[in-house]
């Protein structure tokens, strides 16, 4: 598989046109580092499975090895299963990998190389209210994680961690490289970026649509090229490739025969809400019931990424009653109840045996980029960052875009794409609105940009008036109260800056 960079990229080092997984004539030795004995801290670490599965993928790199692991949470409980597995990792292969684990924030990021954000704040009870609350106003979120009411509130009650974070980086890490995971992507990675911080956020939507996408074909995935950019969960495949075949007229012809509005597909593979491995077949997840992204590829031409589920909520087509809702998405895949029934940590003492036996990457960037940055070894990722007006010339300059990006010793590196087609830039723009106006809700300590956020998101237009919106963005500002930022609280003034 080789992601491409476009031509007008700038060329800042010699991977322009490689795959992550290629390495140049001119790549450092793999002795070699930039970075020697790194301290990577991880913020969040006692979280459901994924902070060590991370670890896992991070002493997949032998360069890594070396390094000292900070563990931070502010849960001792969940925090110390996972430091004692990642001891028990260390210690079984031999690294010379230091383990740290503490509940001080501050002396966590003191000094550090790369900080690791993979946290969401007020856990499944605030996950609640983001998606129990729409419904009595008839707004139906099987995720609401990105955009929408759910989007907005989760990223609005992590703004005060972001800013206690920021505050103690400038002072401790200013030169650190931040990697977030914590959605909603786009939101939380503009915030971060805004207050200091070099912040790229990551996803795994592009490498499982791209993996799916060949699946379908029955292509193998290493022959594939393609060009994907837009926003987090709302990126485009703008050229899917195998060697000189333009893949996209089959593409269209199979997807159109296979996933057919009102007609569910059969014995489909379970899903448990982790997507950090490769799939092997079509899950109720992605692959098996595409009817959403399928029409959204018909009406404007390009297939996006991120699941059917995710993107019937971005769009105000899909989801105007339960009955339409059916048609396109047959069998409903529901991450608040998949949320609600994992117990706190997951299955660590599972993942820790699969990693004794085999210390592989999973899909997810993070250690990819970090060992890029250690060693000088170039690689090509797909990350979420400011546009500044240039990446993508098309969006406004204040989005938080998804584009290829280069790695290297010089760290995070984005690639100028030119114009998206103007109708998916279109699309785009829908939801770059809720984005940066939340985001300015919390820069400008405005609640009236919070009503606006949710007001402009095409889910909720579609579903009620504005009275309306008002009405459940006032249940949600009451209902998060606690955690969200002072000026944004009810007994702040009139909610805050009018």
């Amino acid at each position: 598989m080789t992601s491409t960079v476009p031509s007008s990229a700038p060329a800042p080092s010699s991977a322009s046109s490689t795959s992550p997984a290629a390495q140049p004539a001119t790549a450092p030795s793999a002795d070699r580092t930039f970075l020697p004995a790194p301290k990577i801290t991880i913020i969040g670490a006692g979280g459901f499975v994924f902070p060590f599965r991370l670890i896992g993928d991070i002493l997949s790199f032998p360069a890594l090895r070396e390094a000292t692991l900070c563990l931070m949470d502010i849960n001792p409980d969940k925090l110390g299963p996972v430091a004692r597995a990642a001891r028990e990792l260390v210690d079984h292969h031999g690294f010379p990998t230091t383990i740290e684990e503490t509940t001080d924030r501050r002396a966590a990021l003191e000094g550090a190389d790369i900080v690791i954000i993979t946290f969401q704040v007020g856990g499944v009870e605030s996950y609640r209210h983001d998606v129990e609350i729409p419904r009595k106003y008839g707004i139906d979120q099987t995720v609401g994680d990105t955009v929408g009411p759910g989007g907005v509130f989760r990223f609005l009650r992590s703004v005060p961690a972001y800013e206690a974070i920021a505050a103690d980086a400038l002072e401790v890490c200013p030169q650190a490289t931040f990697i977030n995971y914590a959605n909603p992507m786009a939101m939380a990675t503009a915030f971060l970026n805004s207050k200091g911080l070099r912040t790229v956020g990551l996803c795994h939507s592009v490498q499982g649509t791209t993996r799916m996408l060949a699946r379908t074909l029955e292509v193998p995935y290493e022959e594939i090229s393609y060009r994907c950019a837009g926003i987090n969960h709302q990126a485009w495949i703008l050229e899917f490739m195998h060697g000189q075949e333009d893949l996209y007229p089959r593409l269209r012809e199979v997807m159109a025969a296979r996933h057919q509005r009102g007609r569910a597909a059969a014995e489909l593979a379970g899903d448990d809400g982790d997507h950090s491995e490769a799939a092997e077949t079509a899950s109720t997840y992605e692959g098996g019931n595409e009817q959403v992204r399928t029409a959204i590829m018909e009406a404007f031409g390009y297939f996006q990424t991120e699941s059917s589920h995710h993107a019937s909520e971005y769009l105000p087509y899909f989801r105007k009653n339960p009955e339409l809702t059916e048609e396109f998405i047959p069998e409903r895949w529901d991450y608040y109840e998949i949320c609600a029934a994992h117990d706190d940590q997951g299955d660590i003492d599972g993942q820790l045996t699969k990693l004794k036996a085999e210390l592989a990457p999973s899909l997810e960037y993070g250690a990819q980029i970090i060992n890029s940055i250690v060693t000088g070894t170039p690689s090509v990722i797909h990350g979420n960052v400011p546009n500044h007006g240039a990446l993508i010339e098309n969006l406004p300059a204040d989005t938080c875009v998804e584009v290829p990006c280069l790695v290297d010793a010089r760290g995070v590196q984005p690639t100028a794409i030119g114009q998206l087609p103007p109708q998916l830039a279109a699309v785009n723009r829908t939801n770059v609105n809720v984005q940066t106006l939340a985001v300015r809700a919390a820069l400008d300590g405005d609640v009236e940009h919070v009503h606006h956020a949710v007001a402009l998101d095409p889910l909720t237009a579609a579903q009620v008036t504005l009275d309306q919106a008002r009405a459940m963005t006032e249940e949600l500002l009451a209902a998060h109260e606690e955690l969200l930022p002072e000026p944004l609280r009810r007994g702040a003034g009139e909610h805050g800056v009018r």
